[in-house]
């Protein structure tokens, strides 16, 4: 995985363009927010969130689909539980992963953010590829964007505390950001 911060594509991964997309105001990407998702919930390596962040979800394919089938939205990032890493839209354009959110007082947080997935559930621990995947991905955008720092890493359930609780208790916050000063070399 090779991130190209002219486009805001990654090379080396699977790419799956979503239309739900619009462009950036213009300002920084200043913040990493971490989801977690998996459709039906619970079930992994399905398509369906693909197919989703796509506006492909069929609502006949399980009874939970016929909620959120009409939904529009998308991440930036999705990485599954075998640590495969797909992209739905360039880092440079906003992704419709955050909705309603609101990050040290600045509101809209799809305007500033790169929403990055992670096939789970809140009551189910990630797997190591997945922090293995996801701690190269933050290395390759803390460098083309380093206004993300540490510090501006968050949750879902920290820019929609009303509204979400992903990535959920069972994200190991501790670890992954050790994982990421150590990467840069413990300066922040």
């Amino acid at each position: 995985m090779q991130l190209d911060s002219a486009s805001g594509w990654c090379r080396g991964i699977n790419h799956c363009p979503s239309p739900n997309f619009n462009a950036r105001p213009a300002g920084e990407i200043s913040l990493l927010v971490i989801h977690n998702i998996s459709l039906p919930p619970a079930c992994f390596k399905t398509g369906h969130v693909q197919a989703l962040f796509q506006n492909r979800l069929d609502p006949g394919a399980h009874p939970y689909f016929e909620g959120i089938a009409e939904l529009r939205v998308s991440a930036h990032f999705l990485i599954e539980r075998d640590g495969e890493v797909s992209q739905f839209v360039s880092c440079l354009e906003r992704a419709w992963h955050a909705g309603v959110s609101s990050f040290e007082g600045r509101e809209g947080c799809n305007d500033f953010s790169i929403g990055i997935e992670l096939e789970g559930t809140d009551d189910q621990p990630f797997t190591d590829l997945q922090y293995t995947a996801l701690i190269e991905l933050t290395r390759q955008l803390r460098q083309a964007w380093p206004g993300i720092t540490v510090e501006r890493i968050c949750g879902h359930s920290d820019i929609a505390p009303q509204r979400k609780t992903d990535p959920g208790p069972c994200f190991d916050w501790e670890r992954f950001r050790q994982a990421v000063q150590q990467v840069r070399g413990g300066n922040e």
